[in-house]
């Protein structure tokens, strides 16, 4: 099966620039594109996409907001945050809403076309360093309210969330727990389903707010 995506945004130049890379693949398809947040929360709606690529700065309603209302509205999809400049505000306010990464609007074709099959698996785009400043927004004094969140994970699903927010891939974290790829899937899929979050980038956010870890640990 493709994997199909919606496009969002106010420029049809940008549109149509996504519309031929995305065209040329067989394995994704653009199932339609939208202008502005609310024609984005409509067209979500009917036609089911496993990806949406958001643009942040949109008239009427802008990509925070759809990307909430989406989120709020239960949506499969996974949101990939388009944006000029890199992790600009409207990028942290995106990604709290429920984003599952960002792409800068000047990214090379490869580039897109491997965001959006990593997304739609389930994974969250974001390089180490870049994970690291990212979540450093997030950080709050920890506290017993916030750790008690995490109490239900077993001891090696944390060291598996741990290792999550160092930015390590699901082989490399295998390899520091000397488990098989197959058992650190499971562990972080046990991990997604007690925290009650989307992906990965939401579990790591989850483990920063409950100060399980520190922006440059790892």
């Amino acid at each position: 099966m493709s994997i199909r995506v919606l496009v969002v945004d106010d420029q049809p130049l940008v549109r149509s620039g996504f519309r031929m890379i995305i065209d040329e693949r067989p394995d994704i398809e653009l199932v339609g594109e939208a202008a502005d947040g609310n024609e984005a929360v409509h067209r979500a709606a009917s036609l089911d996409p496993d990806v949406i690529l958001m643009d942040i700065r949109m008239p009427n309603l802008d990509g925070v907001e759809a990307t909430r209302r989406l989120v709020a509205a239960d949506t499969h999809a996974r949101i990939l945050v388009l944006t000029t400049f890199d992790l600009d505000e409207y990028v942290y306010a995106a990604i709290d809403a429920g984003a599952s990464g960002f792409l800068l609007k000047d990214v090379q074709p490869t580039d897109l076309i491997d965001a959006i099959r990593v997304v739609a698996a389930g994974n969250s785009l974001f390089a180490p360093a870049a994970t690291q400043r990212l979540l450093a927004r997030y950080r709050h004094p920890s506290g017993s309210t916030e750790r008690r969140s995490l109490e239900h994970l077993t001891e090696r699903e944390l060291e598996t969330l741990r290792l999550l927010a160092s930015g390590l891939s699901n082989a490399e974290i295998a390899e520091r727990l000397y488990v098989s790829e197959t058992t650190v899937k499971s562990h972080v899929s046990a991990v997604l389903r007690k925290l009650r979050v989307r992906d990965r980038v939401q579990a790591v956010i989850a483990a920063f707010d409950a100060g399980l870890v520190q922006p440059g640990d790892g």
